[in-house]
């Protein structure tokens, strides 16, 4: 399995600079965003096991990465609740369901609530949560050799204890055995 942190959002562009929240509800990615996914895309066309789905966060930058990623490997994007981002941030303040569903068509987000997004204050514990949910759902998967999963810097995080920067790509073997990881 193959996660995958969104490119650069206008959020990240910001924050970055200054350190501070910009107040940007489920921000796009940048144009550098773009590229920066596009070029990871490319790399997994050589992977060793060759993706054949990509599973997304609901949060518009997680999707917007899926489509660039999917449309290179041409591939089917599936929404995945469980692998949003920590919330902590203005930027982790969702789009509703039905303002995505008109957004992307050809995806289904029938099986995620209207406000699908946590309060922003969000514990540990309840990441740690989600992370245990995912690791089991994705150790189950038979296909989980050859799934992409399109996630966020706190959910990566917590799930590997790698701090993965916009675009990289985090190899991540679920059948392994996982200890609660905790934050930096």
């Amino acid at each position: 399995m193959i996660l995958i942190r969104h490119g650069q959002s206008e959020f990240n562009a910001h924050h970055d600079l200054t350190g501070r929240d910009p107040g940007i509800p489920d921000p796009q990615l940048t144009e550098l965003g773009r590229r920066q996914v596009a070029a990871s895309a490319e790399k997994l066309k050589g992977h060793v096991h060759p993706i054949r789905r990509v599973l997304a966060s609901p949060y518009t930058r997680a999707i917007q990465t899926a489509e660039i990623v999917a449309g290179t490997l041409g591939v089917p994007i599936t929404i995945e609740h469980s692998v949003h981002e920590h919330a902590h941030y203005h930027c982790d303040i969702g789009t509703t369901r039905t303002l995505l569903q008109q957004r992307w068509p050809s995806l289904a987000f029938d099986h995620i609530q209207e406000t699908w997004w946590p309060n922003l204050d969000e514990t540990r514990e309840q990441l740690e949560a989600r992370c245990q949910t995912f690791h089991r759902l994705a150790a189950a998967l038979e296909d989980w050799q050859h799934v992409a999963v399109v996630s966020h810097w706190g959910f990566i995080l917590q799930l590997t204890g790698h701090s993965a920067v916009n675009a990289e790509l985090v190899p991540f073997d679920p059948t392994s055995e996982r200890k609660a990881r905790a934050r930096a």
